[in-house]
Order: C-alpha cells, then sequence, then structure tokens
C-alpha cells in the first residue's frame, strides 16, 4: 500500500439504495415442502405471520423499518456510530465494495460463499433468507445447520430487523454487502455469543450468582471491531440480556501517565504515542473488569471508563468521569475488545529482527496476560492474511472525515500513525493465528478471516 494515496481511495458513504422490491411468493409454504427445506409445516406458517405482523403493524412500521412506500419520499442518511473510544467509523460507511467489484462478480458454484454472492436476494422472502444464511462462511464455524436455521429463521429475521433499525438501514431495500454484513457476519457471531453464554450458565447451579462471560474480541485497527461490538451490544439488549462493553482504548494512560512513559523512553517512536504494550493503566484495568464481573444483582450499577482521543489536540486522555455511561446488573456478558488482545511475549530475538524498537514493548507485554487475557472466557478473533490492511483502512477513514469537513490527518500523518502499530503486528499476529489467544481455549475461540473489504470469507 506504499503508493496508495487520498486519491486513488476516493471513498463513499455507503447509503441505503433503493431498487425494486420482488414479491413475496405467496406459495412459500408449498415452495418449502416442494425443495425439501427442513422446515415443520407450522414453522413456515409461522414465520409468514410473524412477517406478516411485523410489516404491518403500525408501531414497527414507525419504529423499526422504512416502508417501501415511504421509502421514495424520504431515505434516511446512514449515520455514522461516534464514541470516544473508537475511530468514530462504522460500517455503513468505510466498506468500500461496490456491486461492480471482482469480488461481487464471481460466479458461486459451492454452497459455502467465499465471496459475497453476485445475485441479488430479496430478504422479505424467507426461503431467500434461508438460502442466503446457510450459503455464509460462518456457518460451519459457529455449528448451525440447515435444521437449526429453519427452526429459528423467526429469530434471524427479527435480529435482522433490529439492525436495520440501529443503522437506519430500510430492511426491504437492502444491498447484497448490507445483507452479507448482517446475515453472514453480525447476526452468526451473535447467535454464536449466545451458545457461549449458555455453555458459561450450565457450569453454575440454581441459585449461584453467575459471573458475566467475558468474550475478546481481538481485531486489527480499521476493521470494524468497534462497530461489531455495537451492533452485539445492541442486539443483547433488545433480548433483554444485560450487557456491556469496554475497549483496550479506554484503559489507556492519563495524559500525564503518556508524557512520562514518552519522557522515560526517549527516542523510541513506539512509545511516543499511545497504542503499543506499555501505554495502558493495567491497575485500573483489572479493577474496572473485576468490578463488572461483579455486577451479578439486580440494582448494582457502576460507570465504566471512556477515553478522549480527542483531549490535548489529539494527544487524548481519560475522559470525565461525568461522561462514563453506566452499566446495570445483573451483567449477563462483557464485551471487550482491542487490537492486541490475545498477544503473547515472544524471544527478545525475535522481536528484534522485526524492529529494534519493539524489545521494551515486548517486556511490557508480560503483564497484559494477568491484566486482560486471563480474565476473557471466550474469543473472537478477526483475521486478515495482511498487516497493511491497517493503512488502507485508516487512510480511508481519515479521508471521509476530511470530506465531512472535520479534522482529519494527512496522508502522511496517516503513513507515520500506522507505522508506529506495523512492527507489532508484525511479530504478534503469526503467533494469535497459529496458537490463539495468550491462554486461551480453542474450543471457545471463533476464528473469522476477512478480506480487505472487511467481509467475513472461507480460510484458505
Amino acid at each position: 500500500m506504499a503508493g496508495a494515496t487520498s486519491s486513488s481511495l476516493i471513498w463513499s458513504p455507503w447509503q441505503a439504495t433503493l431498487q425494486q422490491s420482488t414479491t413475496t411468493n405467496n406459495n412459500n409454504n408449498r415452495f418449502y415442502l416442494k425443495k425439501g427445506y427442513p422446515f415443520p409445516c407450522h414453522s413456515v406458517y409461522n414465520t409468514f405471520n410473524f412477517k406478516r405482523r411485523f410489516l404491518s403493524s403500525s408501531k414497527y412500521n414507525d419504529d423499526h423499518v422504512v416502508t417501501a412506500s415511504s421509502a421514495s419520499s424520504k431515505v434516511s442518511p446512514l449515520q455514522t456510530h461516534f464514541s470516544f473510544s473508537g475511530c468514530g467509523c462504522s460500517w455503513i460507511q468505510d466498506n468500500s465494495m461496490v456491486l461492480d467489484s471482482p469480488t461481487s462478480n464471481v460466479l458461486l458454484t459451492s454452497k459455502k460463499c467465499s465471496a459475497l454472492p453476485s445475485k441479488t436476494v430479496d430478504v422479505s422472502s424467507v426461503s431467500d433468507l434461508f438460502e442466503f444464511i446457510c450459503s455464509g462462511p460462518l456457518v460451519d464455524k459457529i455449528g448451525i445447520t440447515p435444521d437449526s436455521v429453519g427452526q429459528s429463521i423467526d429469530k434471524w429475521l427479527l435480529y435482522g430487523s433490529q439492525l436495520c433499525r440501529l443503522f437506519q438501514l430500510n430492511e426491504l431495500m437492502l444491498t447484497i454487502p448490507q445483507k452479507a454484513r448482517l446475515y453472514h457476519y453480525y447476526i452468526p457471531v451473535f447467535v454464536w455469543c449466545q451458545d457461549q453464554i449458555a455453555l458459561h450458565t450450565s457450569k453454575f447451579n440454581d441459585g449461584d450468582d453467575v459471573p458475566p462471560l467475558v468474550i475478546g474480541f481481538s481485531a486489527p485497527q480499521g476493521c470494524g471491531k468497534t462497530t461489531l461490538v455495537f451492533a452485539l451490544d445492541y442486539l443483547f439488549k433488545t433480548t433483554k440480556m444485560k450487557s456491556a462493553t469496554i475497549s483496550i482504548d479506554d484503559f489507556y494512560l492519563t495524559a500525564q501517565g503518556q508524557a512520562k512513559l514518552r519522557e522515560e523512553n526517549s527516542g523510541n517512536a513506539l512509545l511516543e504515542y499511545r497504542g503499543n504494550a506499555g501505554s495502558h493503566d493495567l491497575p485500573f484495568s483489572v479493577e474496572t473488569i473485576e468490578a463488572l464481573t461483579k455486577l451479578t444483582k439486580d440494582g448494582m450499577k457502576m460507570k465504566v471508563p471512556r477515553y478522549d482521543k480527542s483531549a490535548y489536540s489529539g494527544r487524548g486522555d481519560r475522559a470525565d468521569a461525568t461522561t462514563w455511561p453506566e452499566v446495570e446488573g445483573p451483567l449477563k456478558v462483557i464485551l471487550f475488545e482491542g487490537w492486541m488482545l490475545g498477544f503473547k511475549p515472544l524471544p527478545a530475538e525475535a522481536v528484534k529482527a522485526v524492529d529494534p524498537q519493539l524489545e521494551i514493548v515486548n517486556k511490557n507485554l508480560e503483564a497484559y496476560y494477568e491484566a486482560w487475557d486471563k480474565y476473557i472466557n471466550a474469543w473472537v478473533v478477526i483475521k486478515i492474511k495482511d498487516p497493511s490492511y491497517v493503512y488502507r483502512w485508516r487512510l480511508q477513514a481519515e479521508i471521509a472525515m476530511r470530506q465531512a469537513g472535520k479534522p482529519g490527518m494527512s496522508d502522511d500523518e496517516v503513513n507515520d500513525f500506522v507505522s508506529r502499530y506495523l512492527p507489532a503486528y508484525k511479530a504478534y499476529l503469526p503467533t494469535l493465528y497459529a496458537e490463539g489467544p495468550s491462554g486461551s481455549d480453542l474450543e471457545r475461540v471463533l476464528a473469522i478471516d476477512i478480506d480487505e473489504e472487511r467481509n467475513p470469507i472461507l480460510a484458505t
């Protein structure tokens, strides 16, 4: 990506596309039985009743979906999810794939899709939705079968509608990338998380205080992990399961602590700014995580720290405690995300071969298992083929910021920023991908390969 510039990466917000909706077949029940899909007759009938009630209800038409009749007169702009911790870009805006890209034009011949389908699928048709879900690259990984999809198709419809509401999408007019992001990525991961919570809860006796399950999300910067966690948190709340979200960004040193770290490591570019191991307040993170895991009863509350990256001209500082969100027990799950979660220290000579400045970072990393990784019960590891993707993703985000009239880094500043993280990616990602996160049970690790457009693909 060394030759990439802002002019070669012009990037437009991903907005809902108005297209002619296909009429749903009134004989879908007969179609399922003829095609041999694994739906009991009553399940198909109830699913169509659910869909009919959902779309005809004035409550849901007003609050959850944009109907076809209203879409032509008003299409809400897709909102970016901003947070103190995230970079401020959602998957709706930062997915650079377009429908005429090589990926979307591939004619797929296998049952599982390693690229996005080339045929538009009308998600208002349950038969098409069933086929679309079962073609996803995560189906085998999360252990779902056509039978289980058929039995729970109403839940998939509900989750999809809820996410459309969250991201202000018209569920009747989803583009192929939007469908894939919902039904091949976010919802399958949510289903897997639900299974992990059930497994966790089963280990306790009736009447026990069950601590929340901590799920770690290890994923490179810019790949969409913050928005994935945002979507999962929303789905948990809509299904009446209390959740909390934290990021490793929330545990950065204060501005004063960063200044001290910079002085103590003068000349080391990897510790000049926040990011690498050594720039986090580990005792503070332990205190926060342990307090969250104790929220097991009704009425128990605590505020969750957040970090303000805009403070001190972008150097950042811990956000004022009055702005921290409050969570209330009993928590079922804690979603913990970060770009370096699960990294394992390596022999000194190995990291020095990547970058001599990485030696002190590697030494600092030795304390991170006890502070973070040991608290994580299950893992989602989002894998990329080439760490240079991070540069492209960051450049896209900054271009979007500048085009929106907001302060953004120049191309050279992006290159400098990413260069401070690439040594750690090059050193630690191979071990993370080959052996799993530090101290993890591989039976409870969901590894997801994504492409440069941030879409899940079959592992190669």
